[in-house]
């Protein structure tokens, strides 16, 4: 099954129209309108590299942002921006995984618990 994508970002990065809905869902939740969905590589893991995946108010120097439409916008610091061209964020619910999962053409490989990337 394919997901639809909603929007080519300037920073590369890509949500399917399932995470875009979820996103919104999770803000409405929190009753906040002055949330984005941050992504952000640090180094850590087997591997040598892990995904950070969280709602932040900030807005930081250097920071590139898209807006995917009703109020969600999609955050890098500039240091992942490179790490993360092309990378594709959606949202699974299924018996097996619920979450976020991120889908990287710029990661080598990964780690047998799937939580790091090189």
């Amino acid at each position: 099954m394919t997901e639809t994508v909603v929007e080519t970002a300037a920073h590369g990065v890509v949500l399917t129209e399932v995470a875009t809905d979820k996103v919104r869902s999770l803000m409405s939740q929190e009753g906040r309108d002055d949330l984005r969905l941050r992504l952000a590589v640090q180094p850590g893991g087997c591997s040598g590299l892990i995904y950070q995946l969280y709602f932040d108010e900030r807005v930081l120097d250097g920071d590139v942002s898209v807006d995917f439409g009703e109020g969600v916008e999609v955050v890098l610091d500039k240091m992942s921006v490179p790490y993360l061209d092309g990378a594709s964020i959606d949202f699974e619910d299924t018996i097996q995984k619920q979450g976020f999962t991120i889908d990287n053409p710029n990661a080598e490989g990964s780690c047998a618990c799937g939580d790091s990337f090189n």
